[in-house]
């Protein structure tokens, strides 16, 4: 009888452990699929464009920035942690002010477009590099689960802000590179979203704080 109790509360604890783990999962794969979407419109516009004009650079880079500022604004409470929720806040805000007056000063030419590019990349990876540091050692819950994306699109956005600097000053090779990493981000936040919604990630991260305090 005390072995069927037992053995009951353990059936109770591992369905709500997995109940746990899914509330975290719903709560944050909307956040790197909304944040697809500019990045893949900007790689698909950049491909198919016989236009590499750096007005043209300047005008995608602005949407995309506007865009994706505007919904890690929008998608702000998904993000469980304090600090984390305010690191994303402040790229959002910053990539929204750069993407805005970059539209409006879309005339600036090539040197403008050489310059916002990697300091938008440079601002924007160091911040989701520290985000996605922070949830693997002290966020729960959805920040937790997307730490590993977090770390991958900080520091994949930080070395292409390393090549935006060193490129010679090419709009064809500056707009090519631009869709390039629209492409490649789109591609994986995509993925990644996808599988943190169908529980196919790897959560064992998420589970680890649970088990030492147990």
């Amino acid at each position: 009888m005390a072995a069927t109790q037992g053995d009951a509360a353990h059936g109770a604890e591992a369905t709500a452990g997995s109940l746990g783990r899914a509330a975290p999962r719903r709560a944050y794969w909307p956040v790197p699929l909304a944040r697809a979407v500019p990045a893949g419109l900007l790689g698909l516009y950049t491909t198919f464009s016989a236009d590499h004009s750096a007005r043209l650079g300047l005008v995608l880079f602005g949407a995309f920035a506007l865009a994706s500022g505007v919904i890690l604004l929008l998608l702000r409470d998904r993000f469980a942690d304090r600090v984390v929720r305010g690191d994303f806040v402040l790229q959002g805000v910053l990539a929204a002010l750069l993407g805005a007056t970059t539209l409006a000063f879309n005339g600036g030419g090539l040197g403008l477009l050489l310059l916002v590019l990697p300091a938008f990349m440079a601002i924007t990876g160091f911040l989701e590099l520290y985000s996605g540091l922070r949830s693997r050692r002290h966020a729960v819950g959805s920040d937790l689960i997307g730490a590993r994306d977090m770390l991958a699109v900080g520091a994949f956005t930080a070395v292409m802000a390393l090549v935006f600097l060193m490129i010679p000053q090419d709009p064809i090779l500056a707009i090519g590179l631009l869709g390039a990493y629209g492409i490649l981000l789109c591609v994986y936040l995509a993925i990644g979203s996808l599988s943190i919604k169908w529980g196919t990630q790897n959560l064992r991260a998420a589970d680890a704080p649970a088990e030492r305090t147990n």
